[in-house]
């Protein structure tokens, strides 16, 4: 038996707890920091504003007590906002047993730091082996058993495979990637260009000008990737330009909703008081921006966003300063088996 924690109540992770209680291998356990969402989760066993309809099983733990939740746990699935990850972790760091496997299917950059979020995990619990899930994984289609893949990233080969084998199913696939640093960065960056994408929605700019958006959002991400560690590879595989591709394009994403609202002309908090969820482009397009300027990284699309979100700047005016750049060869960062 495999003892299971879920660090998060959110669409993810009540997905995560729903998938996992669905093998007999597995006792699951599911934190919800605060006593209201914990106590309303045990007495409806359905997260109504994240995932409606959606019915946790019985045999899932739910509680606000990370020692409860934490205790004799194998596998630690992570899976609060970026936002709140390094304050989660100090509340419950303590209670993580030392061989444990932490599992990040966070997507973001922290904002002080500049770290992906294993790095904010490994501050807390140094010695317990770290993977990155990535990849185009909507919560509500894997609880509708839509058929999806995803990767496990790890440096520990071993790790990975382990939480390949715990969470594959007949309608989930699962690779195993040995690029952390590219995995997390592709889930990060994606979100910000699907802001973009989401912005030529509102503006009713049609499929050309989102296809733009993707296909040169792209080239930022394998370029601002390249220059942090990652394998140029792994942007062209599904953590990459698989993720991306959804993101920009689906009716599920938060960050293209943030995006279409800002093409619409709401403001940001306008936006973001409407949401019952996060948007993690949205914080992390400023973490983006500052290591683009700090490794002078060439990223017009980035940028731009970030003037959007944080300067006030108009989308349509940040749309045609995009497209009234000088002139010059398409530049297509290859493959690391290409290059």
């Amino acid at each position: 038996m495999t003892n299971v924690a879920v660090l998060g109540a959110g669409a993810m992770g009540t997905a995560c707890a729903w998938l996992l209680a669905g093998s007999e291998q597995t006792h699951v356990r599911l934190w919800a920091r605060f006593n209201p969402s914990a106590e309303e989760l045990n007495q409806t066993r359905c997260n109504e504003k994240l995932l409606p309809g959606v019915q946790l099983q019985p045999s899932i733990l739910i509680s606000d007590d990370p020692a409860e939740v934490l205790q004799d746990a194998n596998i630690v699935i992570v899976a609060v906002p970026m936002r709140g990850l390094r304050d989660a972790m100090s509340f419950v760091s303590a209670h993580i047993p030392a061989d444990a496997i932490l599992v990040s299917i966070i997507k973001g950059i922290e904002n002080s730091t500049l770290k992906r979020p294993t790095e904010v995990l490994h501050e807390f619990v140094p010695d317990c082996s770290l993977v990155a899930i990535g990849g185009p994984c909507h919560a509500e289609e894997i609880t509708q058993q839509k058929p999806a893949t995803i990767v496990a990233a790890s440096d520990n080969q071993a790790a990975a495979e382990t939480v390949q084998q715990l969470m594959s199913r007949d309608f989930l696939r699962i690779y195993v990637n040995s690029d952390l640093v590219g995995v997390e960065l592709g889930g990060a960056l994606k979100n910000v260009i699907a802001i973009a994408a989401g912005i030529c929605d509102g503006l009713e700019f049609g499929d050309n000008a989102r296809a733009a958006v993707m296909t040169r959002g792209l080239n930022e991400m394998v370029r601002f990737g390249q220059a942090l560690g990652a394998e140029p590879a792994t942007f062209y595989g599904l953590a990459g330009i698989g993720d991306l591709i959804t993101t920009c394009c689906s009716r599920h994403s938060r960050n293209r909703h943030v995006g279409e609202q800002l093409g619409r002309g709401a403001t940001l908090q306008q936006i973001e008081a409407s949401m019952h969820a996060v948007a993690e482009g949205v914080l992390t397009s400023r973490s983006v921006f500052t290591l683009a300027q700090e490794r002078q990284l060439e990223m017009p699309i980035a940028e731009q966003i970030y003037s959007v979100l944080f300067q006030n700047k108009p989308a349509k005016e940040a749309t045609m300063d995009l497209m009234n750049r000088p002139l010059k060869f398409e530049s297509i960062p290859l493959a690391a088996e290409d290059s």
